[in-house]
């Protein structure tokens, strides 16, 4: 039976090994852990660890286990991340042109959310080469992100290199037509910004009928 994915917030007191003793007890449990991240700390020496995962059975006992856990000075059970804000769509580039692109992607987003679907945009402005291309790599590494959409006027080098390193890890990459060599690295290029955005938003949500590879051109 498969069980809906939770998330778990356990607070603890720092220490070495406190990481490997409670993934010991998640998997004695049966329990996949698909995401974890580490919190900001409310008091120095405190750290909180955010779990999410899925359960083989009712998450009770576990719960129970992981707060008798030495460390451990409080567990909680939130609702998942992926739940709440689920896919993620990364725009970065040109302030202008972000800002074009997250209407269409906002939009489009709040049509297919209204129908069940959960998709949140997230932007960064950004410029330089080195800088865009640092962050297009971490978008590989960012939970829940599914698309990345490149809006500037020029874009390549380095830049294009990271936009080929991620797509073939499985991110879509979305770029505006633009000068550079950025374009001819992306899965889809878009001339209109908020056509882009949209475009985005259709490719990964469940509830479209559109895909990237069914398609007989790639620039728009």
């Amino acid at each position: 039976m498969n069980r809906e994915r939770i998330g778990i917030v356990i607070e603890i007191q720092d220490a070495p090994g406190v990481l490997h003793s409670l993934t010991g007890i998640i998997a004695r449990h049966g329990a996949n852990i698909t995401s974890v991240e580490m919190l900001g700390g409310l008091e120095a020496g405190v750290s909180r660890l955010y779990f999410e995962l899925d359960p083989a059975a009712p998450p009770d006992s576990l719960l129970a286990e992981l707060a008798a856990a030495p460390s451990v000075r409080g567990v909680a059970q939130e609702p998942s991340l992926q739940k709440i804000y689920g896919k993620r769509i990364i725009i970065m580039g040109g302030g202008a042109q972000v800002g074009q692109v997250a209407i269409g992607a906002i939009s489009e987003a709040d049509r297919h959310n209204i129908r069940g679907e959960h998709i949140s945009v997230d932007t960064i402005p950004l410029v330089g080469e080195q800088s865009l291309a640092d962050a297009v790599r971490a978008v590989a590494r960012l939970p829940r992100a599914r698309a990345l959409v490149l809006a500037g006027a020029l874009m390549g080098g380095e830049i294009e290199r990271a936009v080929r390193e991620v797509r073939a890890k499985g991110l879509l990459v979305v770029s505006l037509n633009m000068a550079g060599s950025v374009p001819d690295a992306a899965d889809l290029v878009v001339t209109d910004p908020v056509q882009a955005g949209v475009m985005t938003v259709m490719a990964v949500a469940d509830t479209a009928k559109f895909t990237v590879g069914r398609l007989s051109r790639r620039v728009f």
